[in-house]
């Protein structure tokens, strides 16, 4: 086969893959939903809360509904809980992986999310506040654990030539979650009295959509061959996925990953800390995922309707929406970007993008008050910094901490991963309001300093990942840790003939 039939076998998407893929993604999508469902309604349940929930016993003279304390608590406690339960169940991940298999895991794990919609769905019919807050944690129990099966899987099920794409595909469902819920949020579809129960647990029909798919999905040729040793099953998963191409090339590669897996044994969470062997690996992985959630990406989002309510938008809400269009727009081309400039390259572009958008919206709000163009300034830095967030620091640290590493220590740094990237959601969820209280519009100074921090990290030790398999990307930290050890050994030669 010449070098161009052998790049078009590599890249033959199959039906059966595709399939796979989008099954998967649907946890990424529940994911998104659940995170923009929240803020839409936030009005009329909050208003609910104060008729049921805090409304006072006829016998006590204390007026409860009127305490805003309690109603911030509730309101609080609503939103965040999300966060809680993320961050609970991301340790978990690596152990249900391995234990059931990744196709079974999503299958298993699924009935957290549909329990949880459930919960929420029926609001209106008990102490609504209880109903809430429990279908919101235990949704996101569903989520930190999806969020770690469904790139672990769709990694180890595509090609390594289509494997960036594919993984763009995770941010590509989660901002579309986001944006078919915020316009199923507006108060003529389901984000009003009647219907907002309906609105909060409807993402409880993907799950289920999934749940079905799933069983149709073949499960991860790697955890096949590489965890249970099955080499045929191997085989007829990897022909499912690829068609008529030859298994023997991926075979041969997974024969390679399961030495390395077998001479590193089992990787503990513990082990992956404590082993110089995965200190830079496990560096950049938390690293991509701080700078994710610390970009200032949800503090854009909080502050849009401000700034567009100032810039004279008669329906603000519809801006907002606007941005989540650019938002899934500029996702869908981050798909065809990332295997043509690369996960680094787009990584960094992405960054700085981010840090320039962030200092015209510091300079857009402070002159705000003093030109009323500047609104304009801080419009367009809104959409500049989203569509630079979409191009590499939103989709690109889902995926690539599973190429990062091999077999062995992948289910150990994916839990690990995630924990971080919910831990921090969690931070900036409950610290933002303070801090922007706090600055003001000078708030995005903080944000431009962190983003500076973030693209130096990354322009120094993020490793480039296309088109390279497991292997080659540990041999690349290999590599630079014997050249950075060399380097120390030969400062500390020079030290001592100078001395």
């Amino acid at each position: 086969m010449d070098k161009k039939g052998k790049m078009q076998a590599e890249k033959h998407l199959t039906g059966t893959l595709l399939l796979s893929v989008f099954t998967a993604v649907l946890g990424f999508f529940q994911y998104g939903y659940s995170l923009g469902v929240i803020n839409a309604p936030q009005k009329v349940i909050e208003a609910h809360y104060r008729r049921g929930t805090l409304a006072p016993p006829a016998d006590t003279s204390e007026d409860l509904a009127a305490s805003p304390h309690i109603l911030t608590m509730y309101w609080s406690l609503s939103v965040s809980v999300f966060a809680v339960g993320g961050m609970v169940s991301s340790f978990t991940v690596g152990w249900i992986g391995d234990r059931l298999g990744r196709v079974k895991a999503m299958l298993v794990v699924n009935v957290l999310s549909i329990a949880g919609n459930l919960l929420m769905g029926l609001a209106k019919f008990g102490p609504s506040h209880i109903l809430i807050i429990a279908g919101r944690a235990v949704t996101g129990l569903y989520c930190g654990l999806s969020s770690g099966l469904v790139p672990m899987y769709v990694s180890e099920v595509s090609p390594t030539a289509l494997r960036g794409a594919l993984g763009t595909l995770h941010q590509l469902a989660i901002v579309t979650g986001i944006l078919i819920s915020q316009v199923l949020g507006l108060d003529f579809l389901l984000g009003n009295d009647e219907m907002w129960p309906l609105l909060l647990g409807l993402s409880g029909v993907a799950a289920l959509l999934q749940f079905f798919l799933l069983l149709l999905c073949p499960e991860s040729p790697r955890y096949l061959y590489i965890k249970l040793g099955k080499v045929e099953e191997a085989k007829r998963s990897l022909k499912r996925l690829r068609g008529n191409c030859d298994p023997m090339k991926e075979i041969a590669e997974m024969e390679k990953e399961k030495q390395e897996a077998a001479s590193e044994k089992k990787v503990s969470i513990g082990q992956l800390f404590t082993s110089s062997k995965y200190r830079q690996a496990v560096i950049v992985a938390l690293m991509v995922q701080i700078s994710q959630q610390f970009s200032g990406i949800n503090a854009i989002f909080y502050y849009s309707t401000n700034i567009f309510e100032r810039a004279g938008v008669d329906q603000p809400v519809y801006a907002t929406i606007g941005v989540g269009v650019v938002n899934t727009v500029f996702t869908v081309i981050s798909v065809f970007l990332v295997e043509k400039a690369g996960r680094r390259s787009l990584f960094l572009a992405g960054l700085m993008g981010m840090l320039i958008s962030a200092v015209a919206m510091t300079v857009g709000l402070v002159l705000l008050s003093q030109f009323a163009w500047m609104s304009y300034v801080s419009m367009v830095a809104i959409f500049l910094f989203v569509i630079f967030f979409e191009v590499g620091p939103g989709p690109i640290p889902w995926f690539i901490v599973a190429e990062l590493f091999s077999q062995g220590p992948r289910p150990a740094a994916i839990a690990v991963a995630s924990f971080c990237n919910w831990a921090c959601n969690f931070i900036v969820g409950m610290c933002f309001q303070y801090i922007a209280d706090l600055c003001g519009p000078y708030v995005f100074v903080i944000f431009a300093a962190l983003l500076l921090v973030f693209f130096l990290f990354a322009y120094f030790k993020v490793p480039e990942t296309k088109g390279k398999s497991f292997e080659e990307i540990a041999a690349a930290f290999r590599r630079k840790k014997l050249q950075a050890k060399a380097t120390i050994e030969l400062e500390n030669l020079r030290g001592s003939e100078e001395a």
